[in-house]
């Protein structure tokens, strides 16, 4: 069962690292895993004139290579897969990961995969109405109950899976639009954008329309992780408008440390290499908990981990 909540500060790997070879995928979710980071995500481009792999066939590869690490899509395009298939995929994924994974979730941003796939396209409506239908199943079926949905975008009929999961399997959106924010605090367990595409100031408003609709929905805001997907260059110096936080380990620090103080408590940073996790584990950071410590829920690493340092 996930140990991630909203409250505490995580760093993860993986993402945006597109081009890596297996052995190299291997090397850096076990390097990640015993540095201490607490989450391995994948992202989900089948179409793509790059190498990269299916995420959860890779995730259940990974997830009997690493011991604790928490395995997330990063996120999954909802056209790809039917979300009644889907759920039973996630709850197998889960079952052989030990508890450990957390399904990150799109309405699908990159129309043109789609077609290339001969996949339907959906209108931006159809996508937030087809997100919550495909919540809807999903939870339902990992009830274990059967499930009856007749919808817009998706309908499944007493659909039933064996065995059922033993907890809720956490839903991440990977939402950015006003109806997208709305559904993510109404019914999302965490939030995971990529703050590079959008800039801090507009990152802080989003995760407020989030948290305020949590609220209206009669949730506890603080119980929704934040989560951002963090492009991270330390030595390189590239233009703010690139989005990815570079610079000598004092500016990398205090990117990050920006981040955390508008509200993202897991920020998952892509690096390609095992190096590069190794130099921010040791140098940037046990910095960054060490600043942000004490500004609001924001306490390191839970009984019985041993945090990224």
């Amino acid at each position: 069962m996930s140990a991630l909540s909203g409250s505490r500060l995580v760093f993860g790997a993986g993402g945006a690292v597109a081009g890596l070879s297996a052995a190299e995928l291997l090397d850096l979710a076990q390097g990640a895993d015993e540095l201490g980071y607490e989450v391995f995500s994948l992202s989900d481009h089948l179409h793509s004139t790059r190498p990269t792999v299916e995420p959860l066939t890779t995730l259940s590869w990974l997830a009997g290579q690493t011991r604790r690490i928490e395995l997330v899509t990063n996120v999954l395009a909802l056209p790809y897969r039917a979300p009644a298939v889907l759920a039973k995929t996630a709850e197998t994924l889960d079952r052989l990961s030990g508890g450990r994974f957390v399904l990150g979730l799109g309405g699908g941003g990159y129309d043109e995969e789609f077609h290339a796939f001969g996949l339907p396209a959906r209108t931006g409506g159809q996508k937030i109405q087809g997100q919550r239908e495909a919540i809807a199943i999903l939870r339902g079926l990992w009830s274990g109950k059967p499930t009856t949905l007749h919808g817009q975008e998706f309908s499944v009929n007493a659909a039933q899976i064996d065995p059922k999961s033993d907890h809720q399997i956490p839903i991440w959106l990977g939402s950015y639009g006003p109806q997208a924010l709305a559904l993510t605090g109404e019914l999302a367990d965490g939030w995971l954008p990529s703050i590079g595409r959008v800039g801090l100031g507009k990152a802080a408003q989003m995760r407020a329309a989030v948290l305020d609709a949590a609220a209206r929905a009669g949730r506890d805001p603080a119980s929704i992780v934040c989560a951002t997907n963090v492009i991270v260059r330390v030595g390189a110096r590239l233009p703010a408008s690139s989005g990815v936080v570079s610079g000598d380990v004092p500016e990398v620090i205090g990117h990050l440390v920006d981040i955390v103080r508008v509200g993202f408590t897991a920020l998952l940073l892509a690096v390609p290499t095992v190096r590069e996790l190794e130099l921010l584990a040791r140098d940037v950071l046990p910095a960054v908990r060490e600043q942000t410590a004490g500004r609001g829920p924001l306490p390191g690493a839970a009984a019985g981990t041993e945090p990224a340092r």
